[in-house]
């Protein structure tokens, strides 16, 4: 049975004594479902909300990390850096990395044969831009970020894989995302999955939504039978809204 999970995502924000704060902050609340629970801090901050979290039931992740074990690639951190400080998990092909950074699927692929290689689990984002929905090409693109990066690896790969599904047209740009479009790409998601390694593959793994979840509008984006959670940026900066979120499974 696949897992109900909330990840925030910290971006480029919050410096050590607010990174403190905000630990804090997150100890001291309660989770009344039983979503896994993750955030994932800048990398100056990891080891520190590593430690703080160590007894709590919230998992510390990294943003991003490098293809290669260790080398000449300065600025960049390997999957064994982030397993020395107790970091199991990290998000890989996030929108943000792919559009300024320009990570192609390509490199996404090594990035997540890395991590999977030393055992790590893997949240892989994707998702369409504005000019692709506009054009009816969402699932045409959505479909290829996965396969391109993902569908090289064994069908016991995805037992470390969770999906992030990142409609990037709905995130600042006026525009919005329905809980029923989340689904409908969910579903999509899962059924092509499903053609290339079986229903048991696909109903195993979990897909979170990443398209500006917010209190509000939790609930209803994780009653969709086909979504299993949610990528949360913004509001995973307040902790009492991010355990909102959490506890509207």
């Amino acid at each position: 049975m696949r897992k109900n999970i909330v990840a925030g995502n910290w971006k480029m924000n919050n410096d050590l004594a607010q990174t403190e704060s905000l630990l804090n902050d997150l100890k001291n609340q309660e989770a009344t479902s039983n979503a896994e629970i993750m955030v994932a801090p800048t990398y100056t901050n990891l080891y520190q909300a590593s430690q703080a979290l160590k007894e709590s039931k919230i998992e510390v992740v990294a943003q991003n990390m490098h293809f290669a074990e260790n080398g000449a690639y300065t600025g960049e951190i390997s999957a064994s850096m982030l397993q020395s400080i107790g970091v199991k998990t990290v998000i890989l092909g996030h929108s943000e990395r792919r559009e300024y950074f320009n990570e192609t699927d390509e490199l996404l692929a090594k990035k997540v044969d890395a991590a999977l290689a030393k055992g790590m689990r893997v949240i892989f984002c994707f998702g369409e831009e504005l000019a692709d929905r506009k054009a009816g090409n969402e699932e045409t693109v959505v479909g290829n970020q996965i396969k391109n990066a993902l569908f090289h690896l064994g069908a016991a790969a995805f037992q470390n894989i969770v999906l992030a599904y990142e409609p990037v047209w709905a995130i600042g740009t006026g525009e919005t995302a329905s809980p029923e479009q989340a689904q409908d790409m969910h579903a999509f998601i899962r059924k092509t999955l499903a053609d290339k390694y079986g229903n048991d593959v696909a109903d195993g793994v979990s897909i979170l939504y990443g398209g500006s979840v917010k209190p509000a509008n939790a609930e209803e984006i994780f009653s969709k039978p086909d979504v299993d959670g949610g990528l949360i940026g913004g509001a995973s900066l307040k902790a009492e809204d991010f355990f909102a979120i959490v506890n509207a499974f």
